[in-house]
């Protein structure tokens, strides 16, 4: 899944902390989180309900270490976002 071209890739995505973590789980967090910004709340649950679905299918599960790093590394491009805002 994915092209492996980290340019493809999101910023948030191209951390190096998130290198052993599946594509295909950061793909779909990019999906969850990201993608469902734009949503109203009338189409936010059909969204949601559809991408549980899809994970469950594909069998995607995280363990509490890979949502830790994912978290910091979120947590990262966004401090280093508002660094070069000050700028």
């Amino acid at each position: 899944m994915g092209s492996g071209n980290s340019a493809d890739k999101p910023e948030w995505m191209r951390e190096p902390s998130l290198k052993d973590i599946p594509v295909d789980k950061l793909d779909f967090l990019q999906k969850m989180v990201f993608e469902s910004k734009t949503l109203s709340q009338k189409e936010l649950m059909p969204f949601l309900m559809a991408l549980a679905q899809r994970s469950r299918s594909a069998n995607i599960t995280f363990t509490q270490e890979e949502m830790t790093v994912i978290i910091e590394a979120i947590k990262m491009n966004q401090i280093m976002k508002l660094m070069q805002r000050r700028k």
